[in-house]
This record gives structure tokens, C-alpha cells and sequence, in this order.
């Protein structure tokens, strides 16, 4: 396990990040990594997920089950329950700047295989593509 932390400022207002992550329509929340998920159980503010994700080399994939807990508006706590980043668990809090809205992620982050270092850069770097693929999508989104 690794400490990692990052953050960033959306182009969208806290109210529009929420109607967003609420948002269940067919490529709303589209991701390169991600190849398909499907929700396992939705019970209250928890959400579980199977997750096909698409390796480094983009020609194979591996299944994830994650866990989402929603705790609106201030963020929501993540936590990878099976696959190779098992036992990752980490927390989005979010900060209301009226039409922009400050994310910060903070948590433990392992992939099976992978030293700290290499672990820290492969969080950092899933971390930044779903930023910037979230806040592409926010801008388009209404």
C-alpha cells in the first residue's frame, strides 16, 4: 500500500457534479480504461460495481469489483473489494467554489505486482485520467 494524494478544480458547479455522478445513462461517465461495468448492488448511499478494465497494453482487460459510498455533497469513499488493486481504498472530497468545485483524493492505493513507486505513478496517472475525462465530459454535459 501506498499514500496518495492529488487534487484538482472542475469546470462545474458541486449541484452539477452530483446530478452528474446520479446520472446512470448509457455513456455519461465514459472512460478510455474502462471497457464495460455493470452494478453488482445499489442499497441507500453504496453502489458495487464489476468493472472491466483495460490493461497498460490496451489489447487485454481485468475485472475489478469497486465499492462506492456517496456521501453528497461532500464526496464519496472508494474501495477496490477484488482484483488486482484489491484493498485500495480512498476518499474524493469535494469544495464548493460556486461555478468551479475543488476536488482532493486522498487514500491507500495497491495494485498486485507493482513496488510503491510504480503504484504511486499508476494511481496518479488513473487519478488525472479520469479528472480530465470527468471534466471533458462536466463541460458537455447538461
Amino acid at each position: 500500500m501506498v499514500h496518495v494524494t492529488d487534487d484538482g478544480i472542475f469546470d462545474a458547479s458541486l449541484e452539477k457534479i452530483w446530478r452528474f455522478i446520479a446520472d446512470d445513462r448509457e455513456g455519461v461517465h465514459d472512460h478510455k480504461s474502462i471497457a464495460s461495468s455493470k452494478v453488482l448492488k445499489q442499497e441507500g448511499n453504496i453502489l458495487v460495481q464489476e468493472i472491466e478494465r483495460r490493461d497498460p497494453d490496451g489489447r487485454s482487460t481485468h475485472m475489478e469489483t469497486w465499492k462506492f459510498t456517496m456521501n453528497p455533497p461532500k464526496g464519496f469513499e472508494m474501495e477496490a473489494l477484488a482484483g488486482p488493486t484489491k484493498g485500495t481504498k480512498y476518499t474524493h472530497t469535494y469544495t464548493s467554489m460556486g461555478d468551479k468545485t475543488r476536488v482532493d483524493v486522498s487514500g491507500d492505493f495497491h495494485v498486485a505486482g507493482l513496488n510503491d513507486a510504480s503504484t504511486k505513478k499508476a494511481a496518479l496517472a488513473m487519478l488525472e485520467e479520469f479528472f480530465n475525462e470527468d471534466n471533458a465530459n462536466l463541460k458537455r454535459y447538461q
